[in-house]
C-alpha cells in the first residue's frame, strides 16, 4: 500500500485515477482548487484539500500527509486557452508543477506520475509517432508539458526522484465536461443526446488517437510499480477522423441530425496517432476498450446525468 498524492483529482481523469488507487487499497489524498473539477467527483475515502499548486501553502499538506508518490494531474488543459494567455498557462502547468517538485524533493517524495500528452510532438512526421519522435509542439500548452518532462529529468538524474511520464493521446469517458477545455466526444455525446446543434470543424477529416479513460488510468495503475524512470505513449495505435466520431455517437445517441461543418480552426492539429509499442513491452500496458465500447459507456453516462 502507497501513500499517493493526486493533483487534479476532483476533475475527469484524475478523479478516475484516484477511484482506482483506493480501490486497491492505497491511502490517497487528493489537492484540487475546484476550478474545472467538482466536488462531486471526490471519493469520500480520500483526503481533500481544496488549493491551488501554485500556492506556497501546498508545503503544509506535504509536510502533514507525507506522500510516497505524487500523481500529477492538475493542469490548464484548455490548448486554446493557453494560445491565448499563455502566461497564465506557464503560471500553472510550468510554476505550479515546480513547487510540486520542490516539495517533492524536500519531503523525500519516492516517485513522481506525471500526465503529459501528445501535444508535445506538434505536427507528426510519421505516423504513429513514437516516444523518439521529434517534440516540437504548437501551443504553450505542449511546450509547458515538455518542460515538465525536462525537469523531471533533471531531478531524476540530481536528486534521484523516479519518474514515469504517460503521454495521453485524446482522452474520453465518464466525468469529462462538455464544455470549455473538453474534448470533441464529451461535446458531441452531450449536443445530441440534448438535441443541440454539434458542429464539425472544418472538413471533419483531422485524426485523432481516442482512448478511453479506464485505460488511461489502468497505466497509472501500473506506472506507480514501474521500477525504472521512462516516458510511455498511453493510446490506441488508431486513427479516427471527426466525421466517423460523429457518425458513430449519433448512432449511439439516437440522434437524427445532420453533419453540420463549421470553420476549420487555425491551430487545429491535422493529424494524431501514438505508437503504444513501448508502452506494451515494458509497462506490460494496453488499451482493452474500443473506441465503440468506450462510447457506448460514455453516452450512457451522459444519459443519467441528463
Amino acid at each position: 500500500m502507497a501513500k499517493i498524492l493526486v493533483t487534479g483529482g476532483a476533475g475527469f481523469i484524475g478523479s478516475n485515477v484516484a477511484d482506482r488507487f483506493i480501490e486497491l487499497v492505497h491511502q490517497v489524498i487528493i489537492v484540487d482548487d475546484l476550478s474545472t473539477g467538482f466536488k462531486k467527483n471526490l471519493n469520500p475515502k480520500a483526503r481533500f484539500y481544496q488549493i491551488d499548486i501554485r500556492s506556497k501553502d501546498v508545503e503544509k499538506i506535504f509536510k502533514k500527509e507525507k506522500p510516497e508518490v505524487l500523481c500529477h494531474h492538475a493542469a490548464q488543459v484548455d490548448l486554446r486557452r493557453s494560445l491565448l494567455d499563455p502566461i497564465t498557462d506557464a503560471e500553472i502547468n510550468i510554476l505550479g508543477s515546480l513547487n510540486l517538485l520542490y516539495l517533492c524533493l524536500k519531503y523525500k517524495v519516492k516517485k513522481v506520475i506525471f500526465a503529459s500528452t501528445a501535444g508535445v510532438y506538434g505536427e507528426q512526421h510519421y505516423f504513429p509517432a513514437d516516444e523518439n519522435h521529434p517534440q516540437r509542439p504548437v501551443s504553450p500548452y505542449g511546450m509547458a508539458k515538455l518542460v515538465i518532462e525536462r525537469y523531471l529529468a533533471f531531478y531524476k538524474e540530481r536528486y534521484g526522484i523516479d519518474y514515469v511520464t504517460l503521454r495521453y493521446s485524446n482522452v474520453f469517458g465518464p466525468r469529462q465536461r462538455p464544455k470549455g477545455e473538453a474534448g470533441v466526444v464529451a461535446v458531441f455525446c452531450e449536443r445530441l443526446l440534448n438535441q443541440k446543434k454539434a458542429v464539425i470543424n472544418g472538413d471533419g477529416k483531422q485524426t485523432r488517437d481516442f482512448v478511453y479513460v479506464s485505460d488511461v488510468v489502468e497505466s497509472n495503475v501500473l506506472a506507480l510499480d514501474y521500477p525504472e524512470s521512462d516516458i510511455f505513449n498511453i493510446a490506441t495505435g488508431k486513427e479516427t477522423d471527426i466525421n466517423s466520431l460523429f457518425r458513430l455517437i449519433k448512432n449511439e445517441a439516437s440522434s437524427s441530425q445532420k453533419e453540420i461543418h463549421g470553420p476549420a480552426v487555425e491551430e487545429e492539429q491535422k493529424r494524431s496517432c501514438l505508437d503504444i509499442s513501448k508502452a506494451k513491452k515494458l509497462l506490460r500496458w494496453e488499451p482493452e476498450y474500443s473506441l465503440e465500447e468506450g462510447i457506448k459507456k460514455t453516452i450512457n453516462f451522459y444519459r443519467k446525468e441528463a
